[in-house]
């Protein structure tokens, strides 16, 4: 099993995100922003919590036209596996390869904390080894993490069950409370909390474990 996280100018939890796909068992490769192509054989990339570009235009903005990008993109259109957390969500969404945006807190303040998290349909390999409509804790550290979309994107989302994870406790002021997004295939999920600060006894909760214990618990029966 092989899993690529790319790094930008400004990332910060690609360390993080790396430790906990080798924990997982992942051969984990880091991925320059300015490469063109992934490493061969690569199963899942993972793109990054931070501050890609400093947040210059808007989030995930830039880092969305970064060359490994395009790469990403046509990973994901091939039928890769791709994992973008919190400033990684907000890449995805530019990159067109999830729906909707990530605004402005509600509040207006970056919110730093650990919050419950209920789990969505538990048919995709991120989700899997979770109980569907369970609640887990997961950290998040966010400042435009208001998840957005088109009233028709939000009900197909929904009618699909491609809500991933809901917030217990809306902290963002996300539309109906979303927490995390799949794609129509749900090989890429798109998440505002930080499962990697979550995978270790160290950390204080192993929540997030689950989750990468999922997608390899897919390629290993693959």
């Amino acid at each position: 099993m092989k899993a690529a996280v790319v790094v930008f100018p400004g990332s910060n939890c690609d360390r993080d995100l790396a430790v906990a796909f080798r924990a997982a068992g992942f051969d984990t490769a880091m991925v320059w922003h300015k490469e063109t192509t992934l490493p061969d054989g690569i199963d899942v990339v993972g793109v990054p919590g931070g501050f890609s570009y400093g947040d210059y235009l808007r989030s995930g903005a830039i880092a969305a036209r970064a060359p490994v990008c395009r790469a990403v993109a046509d990973h994901a259109v091939r039928g890769g596996y791709v994992l973008g957390i919190c400033n990684g969500f907000q890449v995805l969404t530019e990159t067109g390869l999830l729906p909707g945006a990530l605004m402005r807190n509600t509040g207006i303040k970056y919110i730093c904390r650990t919050v419950p998290l209920v789990v969505g349909p538990a048919d995709s390999p991120f989700t899997a080894q979770y109980e569907a409509g369970e609640t887990i804790r997961i950290p998040i550290a966010h400042h435009d993490g208001n998840y957005t979309a088109a009233p028709d994107v939000l009900a197909r989302i929904r009618d699909e069950g491609r809500v991933a994870f809901a917030y217990g406790d809306n902290p963002n002021g996300s539309a109906h409370d979303i927490a995390g997004v799949l794609s129509d295939n749900r090989r890429v999920l798109g998440m505002m909390p930080h499962p990697e600060r979550a995978a270790d006894p160290a950390l204080g909760g192993t929540d997030g474990r689950r989750l990468f214990a999922g997608l390899a618990g897919e390629f290993a029966a693959a």
